[in-house]
């Protein structure tokens, strides 16, 4: 394996003294034709812009940077990078990022430019509004990339403690986090992933009243299987209605109101 080969394999940005204790001579160091983000650093020409970006500012990658790298679900927030620096340290120029000097749960190897999802999901709890840091830790735990029993062993701050109190795994996405926390205080039960008729819906609102959630990417075979199973639903006499990422997130109110509307005609009871 060159030195090239070897960068690309650690993730493409990597200090020059890992490739040292790899065995590679400053010679071949030197004459792979790396990029040096920072002294004692090198980069392929194709690494990712934001791990160059980090190894050249001195940070790692957290908060709903990483957690969007960790494939976790995040909203939309394309102003600015978050990055983690050490406590009190006062070296860390990094323009035009949101800087967390927070010290973080696991300790960061030496060199490393990501952090761990322990880390993320403590940062965000801190960083985020409620709901949105709810959606994050709601991924992690639905795709296994933590879990309940894995957060309760840490020291977690206050707003990271809350957050974990109402975690859980079984929604399908953050949209639905969202819906869950709005939901809480309506005088109605509210059942969320309920198999009905031989489909899952995302929530069941006391008997009859099914709200479903759909995401960006609901469209072509997907949207067409989803009404066709609103029809069945609809013969059996429950109410079906739908909402989009844009409803979610930003008509909010409206769509409240038209649950409240229907609870008031009872549309909800058997």
């Amino acid at each position: 394996m060159d030195v090239r080969e070897w960068v690309r394999h650690h993730g493409g940005v990597v200090r020059t003294s890992d490739l040292r204790d790899a065995g590679f001579s400053r010679h071949r160091i030197g004459a792979a034709g790396l990029e040096r983000p920072r002294r004692g650093w090198v980069a392929a020409q194709e690494a990712d812009p934001l791990l160059r970006s980090a190894a050249r500012t001195g940070v790692v990658l957290t908060c709903v940077t990483q957690a969007r790298r960790l494939g976790l679900w995040t909203v939309d927030d394309p102003r600015h990078a978050h990055v983690g620096a050490p406590p009190a340290s006062g070296a860390v120029s990094a323009r035009g990022a949101r800087v967390h000097w927070s010290a973080p749960l696991i300790a960061r190897v030496p060199g490393a430019l990501e952090d761990p999802v322990e880390n993320v999901l403590a940062i965000v709890a801190e960083c985020r509004p409620f709901e949105e840091a709810l959606a994050v830790w709601d991924s992690a735990f639905r795709q296994g990339q933590a879990s309940a029993e894995l957060m309760r062993r840490f020291d977690l701050r206050p707003a990271a403690r809350r957050v974990l109190e109402h975690a859980c795994a079984h929604l399908d996405s953050g949209l639905e986090t969202f819906v869950s926390v709005r939901l809480r205080w309506i005088p109605a039960t509210v059942h969320p992933q309920v198999h009905l008729h031989g489909h899952r819906v995302d929530f069941l609102i006391g008997a009859r009243l099914v709200l479903q959630i759909d995401g960006r990417h609901h469209v072509g075979a997907q949207r067409e299987a989803d009404n066709a199973h609103d029809t069945v639903l609809a013969l059996h006499g429950y109410t079906v209605t739908r909402v989009g990422y844009a409803d979610v997130m930003g008509r909010w109110p409206e769509v409240q109101d038209r649950i409240l509307r229907a609870l008031a005609q009872g549309l909800h009871l058997a």
